[in-house]
């Protein structure tokens, strides 16, 4: 008889704790998820477009190579010049990560230097994709460039223009804003042409005179400076528009004339950096930005139309 007791208030007590926890839920709050349990409103990060890496010394073909490195077909070697093409592969521990090559060329007026790297960028955060990463990687590329703000003076021009088309005397002021964008457009119309550039000359006499004049006139020195001053704000550092999904240009003049032009662009979760250099043989020479930008970005154009294959 005691145990038949005993049982029925076990069913009771138990009875009320079910009733206890039933009640808890009744506010419309859903019930914390089991550790290791996904909820139906998690959402997990997309991985990037690309998962591996072209092989970079191979990513340029000789006609290519042979533009920005006019030296090559000067080589007298065969095998040397064999081993020129093909460039040397930087270090690197994971080639679907990382990949890069270097070229050296010297010639009887300039040494050039080509540089190709290309980074995959991975997100190991399950919340942020491999595109929002890249975007914040190449974001410090820029930041470390340090590019000028565009010069309001040529948006001033325009506007000075445009109210001064009703004059007479005012038409050729409003010419001068399109003259000073041409070469921007020049630029563009031949680096849909590379296969043009093998035909000009490593640097072009006129330019280069042109810049030397310019810059010896703003000083004696040969910090570099005044040809900075004196390029066309079309061939400075600056953004750029349908390359990637985002791409710079940054120019820089050394101190012993050498010039470097840096093209870096962002293709999803991919960052490509073109790096071109050229050393005159003498300090009196200055390589010709417009045609070395347009090099660069004829380079840059062709690798991004290759990762859109």
């Amino acid at each position: 008889m005691q145990r038949k007791a005993y049982v029925p208030g076990v069913a009771v007590l138990l009875a009320a704790v079910l009733t206890a926890c039933t009640g808890s839920g009744d506010d419309g709050t859903p019930d914390d998820p089991r550790p290791g349990e996904v909820t139906a409103s998690a959402s997990t990060a997309q991985p990037g477009r690309y998962d591996t890496l072209p092989e970079a010394c191979g990513s340029i073909d000789e006609d290519t190579l042979d533009a920005l490195l006019p030296g090559l077909k000067q080589l007298p070697d065969a095998e040397q010049r064999e081993e020129a093409y093909e460039g040397q592969a930087t270090l690197t521990y994971d080639t679907d990560r990382k990949a890069g090559c270097r070229w050296k060329v010297e010639s009887p007026t300039a040494t050039d230097y080509l540089f190709v790297d290309f980074e995959r960028v991975v997100s190991f955060n399950g919340t942020v994709s491999d595109d929002s990463k890249a975007q914040e990687v190449y974001g410090g590329k820029v930041e470390a460039a340090d590019l000028p703000e565009p010069s309001p003076s040529t948006t001033a021009g325009d506007d000075e223009g445009d109210e001064g088309d009703g004059g007479e005397g005012d038409g050729g002021s409003s010419a001068a804003p399109s003259q000073s964008a041409s070469p921007s457009g020049s630029s563009a119309k031949s680096s849909k042409s590379p296969n043009k550039s093998p035909n000009k000359s490593p640097k072009s006499t006129d330019s280069s005179s042109s810049s030397e004049s310019s810059g010896s006139s703003g000083s004696s020195d040969a910090s570099g400076s005044p040809s900075v001053s004196a390029t066309p704000a079309s061939l400075q550092p600056r953004t750029l528009d349908g390359l990637g999904d985002e791409a710079f240009l940054d120019d820089t003049l050394g101190t012993s004339r050498q010039r470097t032009v840096t093209v870096v662009f962002r293709t999803s979760n991919v960052i490509v950096t073109v790096e071109y250099e050229e050393q005159p043989a003498t300090t009196t020479d200055v390589p010709d930005s417009e045609e070395m930008q347009d090099r660069a970005r004829n380079l840059a154009e062709l690798l991004a139309e290759a990762f859109d294959e």
